[in-house]
């Protein structure tokens, strides 16, 4: 027979901790509630525009933001600084502003996806060779596909244009902190059938889409802490970087297939570069087999980012880990 627990009683002062507890969550919900709010009314208001005159606004918005936050200047010329040291001051700073832009546009088209036909996704998102990716994409093969990418052009609608293809993929999903946006977000991906995977059951859950032939999508171009990742060179910098591709390809056989979306010009037409697949080598040594392969994805994205600078996210901390003894660069 089950029983309750009977309630100890609470100790002098518990009530009132519990009670700040209490608030400092309804705070939180309410600044939950009205950032969600926030975002919901500006994806309504550039929704309710043409799409080329809300590229332009949110691009405006965008560059508003650079001007009034310090902190993600000085980041973003951090990065640059580092990856670029013989351009001079004003491209750098030409480039993080164009950076910044790109990700007001991102906003604006994200607002404007569920509205776009098939027809529209096809206009606007080019495949170089859309034939070949089909074909190669829907071959029968033993296992499912990693696809190499990052937060590289407009990397929401990549995923979205290629899901209403007909090939939605599989994405390894860290959850935003505000739960409200975070479910928005996984909402609208939803549309073109792309499955989450929990970045906290990413273990079982990756191993599983591979088994099922799924396209998997795995964060690659972002920091990782000590522990998760290996030191591998990105732009002359030992950086830490997300080992996950490479143990899965090693693991599953899975081929990797770089994919990027570049935006062209300022406009919301994109073109997809999907670069030859790649198959990895086993020596026998585990881990030295993970850090060569994690290398070479480093130098094929790194060729990605020098070939179009404007299109990186350089406003993430990307170089914050660093080897045990560096000094810290932010």
């Amino acid at each position: 027979m089950a029983t309750v627990a009977a309630r100890s009683p609470a100790p002098a002062g518990g009530p009132r901790r519990g009670g700040r507890r209490t608030r400092g969550r309804t705070r939180s919900t309410a600044l939950d509630r009205l950032v969600f709010g926030v975002v919901r009314a500006a994806m309504g208001t550039l929704a309710a525009l043409p799409l080329a005159v809300a590229l332009r606004v949110a691009a405006g918005v965008a560059l508003m933001v650079y001007a009034c936050a310090p902190g993600l200047r000085r980041v973003g010329l951090t990065n640059l600084a580092i990856a670029f040291p013989d351009r001079p001051p004003a491209e750098r700073r030409r480039i993080l502003r164009t950076s910044m832009a790109n990700l007001g546009r991102m906003g604006a088209e994200l607002a404007h996806l569920p509205r776009l036909s098939d027809g529209d996704l096809r206009r606007l998102v080019v495949f170089e060779d859309e034939a070949w990716w089909a074909e190669n994409v829907g071959a029968p093969r033993e296992t499912g596909g990693l696809i190499l990418s990052g937060h590289f052009g407009n990397w929401e609608l990549l995923v979205f244009a290629h899901g209403m293809r007909g090939f939605p993929v599989s994405m390894v999903h860290r959850a935003i902190a505000n739960p409200l946006v975070d479910r928005w977000l996984n909402t609208l991906r939803a549309r073109a059938g792309t499955r989450l995977v929990r970045k906290r059951h990413a273990a079982g859950g990756v191993l599983k889409a591979l088994h099922d032939h799924e396209l998997l999508v795995l964060p690659f171009d972002q920091n990782s802490t000590r522990g998760l990742g290996v030191f591998v060179d990105f732009f002359g910098k030992p950086a830490s970087t997300n080992s996950g591709i490479a143990r899965l390809a090693l693991r599953s056989g899975a081929p990797i297939v770089p994919v990027f979306i570049v935006r062209e010009g300022r406009s919301a037409r994109h073109r997809v570069h999907v670069l030859p697949i790649m198959y990895v080598q086993r020596t026998g040594d585990l881990e030295s087999d993970v850090v060569r392969i994690t290398q070479e994805l480093s130098d094929l994205f790194e060729g990605m980012v020098r070939r179009y600078p404007e299109q990186w996210l350089w406003v993430h901390k990307r170089w914050k880990t660093r080897p045990l003894g560096e000094p810290k660069l932010y």
